[in-house]
């Protein structure tokens, strides 16, 4: 056994927990808006539950985190790990609305692990090849957004709701098990007297006190809230009014997981240079603008070509103003920062992404193109927000060639 445990990477086993953590949340997102209408949800409650998820893992990823400085990265992990099965276990016999909640709001926490698994990363990889292992936690999630959302469509359509949680459990005990027996643990000197549950505004609240960083986490959390009015929307527009089958919703967003990979994967750095930060900054938000306004409006009978164009579009948009944000706010934080400045970014990304599918969802109820038009709207006052800081930042010396960046989640 002990010479198994050293024949497999931690940094594998790692991988392999993103991987599914990703794989199970993409399973839901097909099914999840569809379901929840068809069990009574109105527009505001289809929001709120899709939107838990994120909420949770805002509140959240630090309590793991502290958790797993005060008692070791590996039992923190299993245990979330745990947490996840059940959820998707409730979500398997969810057949009222309050349980779906729950079953989200239990799969957010569990998934909020991502804190934890980055520590360990920084115990056991030396400084300079800690930027290949989080990329390599990057492809985990582009490739569980691929295969989740085409899998939970086929089970949903094919065999039911329960077979969707059941196969989202399943992976959870597979990863359980292989990281029960395959991750040592990594905190070799725990801090017994770190805190447990940090306040998660604190740090935000201070950093909005100073002008360039407020104006950069702003830019970066009003966009992902127009980009989230799409997330949780597009599922139920597609069905209702593009009439695709809950398979076919899914094999449009694993078309959303492919243009990730491959766009943030392999081309983005490539375009940064190319294109340079000030660029990068105006076309993402105009490109992003584009396709999120148009996507009501492709008809039915166009839907392939148009609909996937717009979607390209957006994740352009995604894809330059994500790596482009980051890295204007390592170059305007100081060197001793970086690190939780970034982390306060990721975490109104996260609020980011609870607030607009409450907003989505709520106004999908009224009109299904409204969220798209106050998606392009909201993208709009973003536009003007970044020629303000664009005007801002060149007159301080700050743009210059943006610095190749790891892949995002958004």
């Amino acid at each position: 056994m002990n010479l198994m445990k050293r024949s497999v990477s931690p940094l594998f086993v790692l991988f392999l927990t993103i991987f599914i953590d990703l794989l199970g949340f993409g399973l839901i997102i097909p099914i999840l808006p569809i379901y929840a209408k068809q069990i009574g949800a109105d527009g505001f409650t289809i929001g709120l539950i899709a939107g838990s998820f994120s909420l949770m893992q805002f509140l959240f990823a630090s309590f793991w985190g502290g958790l797993s400085d005060r008692y070791g990265r590996r039992p923190i992990i299993l245990s979330a790990i745990t947490v996840m099965a059940f959820s998707y276990f409730l979500f398997a016999h969810a057949t009222t609305l309050w349980l779906l909640l729950l079953s989200r709001i239990l799969s957010g926490i569990g998934g909020a692990n991502l804190s934890a698994a980055q520590a360990y990363i920084s115990d056991v990889t030396p400084v300079e090849r800690r930027t290949k292992a989080f990329g390599i936690l990057g492809a985990a999630f582009g490739l569980g957004f691929i295969f989740g959302p085409p899998l939970g469509g086929f089970l949903k359509e094919n065999y039911g709701l329960p077979y969707v949680g059941y196969a989202a459990m399943a992976f959870c005990l597979v990863n359980l098990i292989s990281a029960y027996f395959f991750l040592p643990e990594s905190n070799k000197d725990p801090e017994k007297g770190s805190r447990i549950f940090p306040n998660p505004f604190g740090d935000i609240f201070r950093s909005l006190r100073r002008d360039l960083i407020r104006e950069l986490l702003m830019i970066n959390f009003v966009f992902i809230v127009a980009f989230s009015l799409m997330q949780v929307t597009a599922a139920l527009m597609w069905e209702e009014h593009y009439e695709l089958s809950e398979a076919e919703v899914g094999y449009v967003f694993a078309y959303i997981g492919v243009l990730a990979v491959i766009i943030q994967g392999g081309l983005i750095g490539k375009i940064n240079k190319w294109l340079g930060e000030k660029k990068m900054l105006t076309y993402g938000v105009l490109l992003m603008g584009t396709g999120l306004t148009l996507m009501p409006f492709v008809p039915k009978d166009l839907f392939i070509p148009l609909e996937l164009l717009c979607l390209l579009l957006i994740s352009l948009g995604v894809a330059f103003l994500t790596p482009t944000i980051n890295s204007v706010l390592s170059q305007v934080a100081e060197k001793k920062e970086q690190g939780k400045i970034l982390g306060i970014n990721q975490s109104f990304g996260s609020l980011a992404r609870f607030l607009g599918p409450l907003v989505g969802g709520s106004v999908y109820g009224i009109g299904y193109r409204y969220p798209y038009i106050l998606s392009g709207i909201i993208m709009a006052l973003v536009f003007g927000m970044t020629l303000s800081l664009i005007r801002k930042l060149e007159s301080q010396g700050v743009l210059g060639t943006v610095k190749e960046s790891e892949p995002s989640e958004t």
